[in-house]
């Protein structure tokens, strides 16, 4: 039944995860709005003016050291984070980063920059800036920004990625809350958008690294059935993470982010082939 029901929804994925991902993207612009609104008296009711580092699940996971040892939560970090942060790894247990490839505002905005440079370079030559031996490596830098992040934030009792996380610089570039260091951060994940697919969320993304682990053990696995595989490509050529999923029985990949683009309900013209089943034998 949970086979039927995934099945049935992946089949009208394609506008489902634009419709869920703009959703997303003009809600929390609102919501950043609102607080700036909200901070001089105004703002809209009906519309919450929670900080976005209430909103933001990686709150709750760089608070989770200070949480253990003193039971309370790192400046500016809620405990709507630490909710949303659980709520995230439950999802990811089940069908891998969710978030990252339907809900993350920021990894909408960087797919939204890659259709502008395809356009300006041409698809033959739009993401082969890094050569492939070098993007391999570059992948698992994301766990070094990770590393630091943790230690620093545990050390300091600060929130100290506030500082250069460019997803809060692009819904707040207009606010004195914003640091130097965050809109310069912005600006070249913005210019790297336009020649690479999703660089911030490949290279530097903490969030990413914590939920691209669950993709080694998550439930419902993305699975691709030999017999039946065409070997055209067309699963690695609309992976916005550039898996090469065309080589894999099942894809444990710690980039993919659940977006379901290389399925054969969405891109994959061989019925049955690249499917989302539980367990993924």
């Amino acid at each position: 039944m949970v086979k039927s029901w995934l099945q049935k929804f992946t089949r009208r994925k394609i506008w489902i995860r634009r419709l869920i991902q703009a959703f997303f993207f003009v809600l929390i612009a609102l919501i950043a709005v609102n607080h700036t609104l909200a901070e001089s008296g105004g703002g809209l009711p009906l519309l919450s003016s929670a900080s976005l580092h209430a909103l933001c699940p990686f709150g709750g996971v760089v608070t989770i050291y200070q949480y253990a040892t003193t039971g309370t939560f790192v400046q500016k970090i809620h405990e709507s984070s630490f909710i949303l942060m659980i709520l995230g790894l439950l999802l990811a247990v089940l069908f891998g980063p969710v978030f990252c490839g339907w809900v993350c505002p920021f990894g909408t905005f960087q797919e939204w920059l890659a259709g502008i440079g395809r356009k300006l370079f041409g698809k033959r030559r739009f993401n082969r800036l890094i050569p492939e031996k070098v993007d391999r490596v570059l992948r698992y830098a994301r766990y070094l920004v990770l590393a630091w992040v943790l230690y620093m934030t545990a050390a300091s009792a600060t929130l100290i990625f506030a500082e250069y996380d460019p997803y809060f610089a692009l819904f707040n570039f207009w606010s004195d809350e914003v640091a130097v260091g965050g809109l310069i951060v912005l600006g070249v994940v913005i210019a790297a958008s336009l020649v690479i697919e999703r660089p911030w969320c490949k290279y530097a993304c903490p969030y990413g690294a914590v939920l691209g682990i669950t993709n080694l053990f998550r439930v419902f696995q993305l699975r691709r059935r030999e017999a039946t595989c065409k070997l055209d490509g067309a699963c690695d050529i609309h992976c916005p993470m550039n898996i090469k999923v065309s080589e894999k029985k099942v894809i444990r990949d710690h980039q993919c982010i659940s977006c379901m683009e290389c399925t054969s309900e969405a891109r994959c013209p061989a019925a049955a082939t690249v499917e989302f089943v539980a367990g993924g034998r």
